[in-house]
């Protein structure tokens, strides 16, 4: 059997993906060690899953600011020597990397230790990490009809973002009941990703009020650091009592997903690929200053394939009537949820864990290789 190393720290967007993959090969047999950051979201993330293997390597992200950009060479290099450690103590048989800083030391070094190194993208326009790496990996994984110019057409497959085996949707009334909420109403879900959005946050903040009073429960994932616990009552218009929590995070996020008819969300790719397995209609705001403005991309397939709206943040004043419009739509809601469901037919998962296997399988012998075709 084998072991891999697997970069995937930094955001929710690299790390959720990482378990994914590495919860894969532990079930059929193999092991792994999934690299992570020094940041607080890794911890939390990382809390329910002590069956796993993790390895907090130093390191920050790029910037072009000179200072900043000064931090993060010298970072890189004592990552370096960091995974130049982990290979020699771990002898693994192949890297992974899913992006983010937490890559390119695992990857230089897997390279210069003679390892198959794989890397995955799951965003419509990739990232740097992926961009500038990519010409030196024996595998990149990249979203369907997405294509890299410096990447080998050899090396390409294509393969969306794997998603951890507890994302599953379980019947709504179920959902809601397991996070005591109310059944009968109708409920919206905000999510900024693993980080939040002040924006989408202070919108819930200004909007809980009205849209309590048309009957909608609210459950907003404000991110680490924004906020405490805090569950507001308040009344219908018709004088029913009806709740909104506001939690800095949430590990339940299929039951979340499964509560929900409606979420408004950012554009990250694992958050996308979790709506979809979920069935969950969206309204996705792209965060208006991602990197190569990944995000307008995610949302515009999104979009496209039918499984919600897109709303620029410029526009977050005519969200609350895009809400009442869809929310209350049982017809369209229907159709999202048909759209999305035929978007999660392909098996990402499966794909990469068999040419993952492929990939780390030791050379067949000369001679055996005679012997088999003769």
């Amino acid at each position: 059997m084998s072991h891999f190393i697997i970069s995937c720290g930094g955001t929710g967007g690299h790390l959720s993906p990482g378990i994914a993959l590495a919860e894969g090969l532990v079930a059929r047999g193999h092991s792994a060690t999934l690299l992570i950051s020094e940041k607080k979201v890794d911890a939390r993330l990382i809390e329910k899953y002590p069956h796993l293997r993790f390895a907090r390597m130093p390191g920050t992200g790029f910037s072009w600011r000179p200072a900043q950009l000064l931090r993060c060479a010298v970072s890189q290099l004592r990552a370096l020597r960091f995974c130049r450690a982990l290979i020699r103590a771990t002898s693994p048989d192949g890297i992974v990397g899913f992006g983010g800083f937490t890559s390119a030391p695992v990857v230089l070094a897997g390279r210069l230790a003679g390892l198959p190194v794989m890397l995955h993208e799951s965003n419509r326009i990739p990232r740097m990490a992926v961009r500038v790496l990519g010409r030196f990996a024996t595998r990149v994984y990249l979203p369907p009809g997405v294509h890299l110019e410096s990447v080998r057409a050899a090396a390409t497959r294509y393969a969306g973002p794997p998603v951890r085996r507890e994302i599953v949707r379980t019947p709504q009334a179920t959902a809601r009941a397991a996070l005591g909420l109310d059944p009968a109403q109708k409920l919206l879900v905000l999510l900024g990703g693993s980080q939040g959005a002040s924006a989408l946050n202070q919108w819930a903040r200004e909007h809980v009020a009205p849209l309590a009073s048309e009957g909608i429960q609210l459950y907003c994932v404000t991110g680490l650091g924004k906020g405490a616990d805090e569950t507001v009552e308040l009344r219908t218009k018709s004088g029913e009592p009806i709740r909104a929590v506001f939690v800095p995070f949430s590990d339940r996020v299929a039951e979340l997903l499964s509560a929900a008819d409606l979420v408004v969300s950012r554009a990250g790719a694992g958050s996308i690929a979790e709506l979809i397995r979920c069935e969950t209609p969206a309204v996705l705001i792209p965060f208006p200053h991602a990197a190569d403005d990944h995000q307008r991309a995610n949302a515009a397939f999104f979009e496209r394939q039918g499984g919600g709206v897109v709303l620029e943040q410029s526009g977050i004043g005519n969200l609350r009537a895009e809400v009442l419009d869809i929310i209350f739509n049982d017809w369209l809601l229907r159709k999202f949820r048909g759209n999305l469901r035929r978007m999660d037919r392909a098996n990402s998962l499966d794909l990469m864990l068999r040419d993952l296997e492929t990939l780390a399988a030791p050379p067949t012998p000369p001679a055996l290789r005679a012997n088999v075709t003769a």
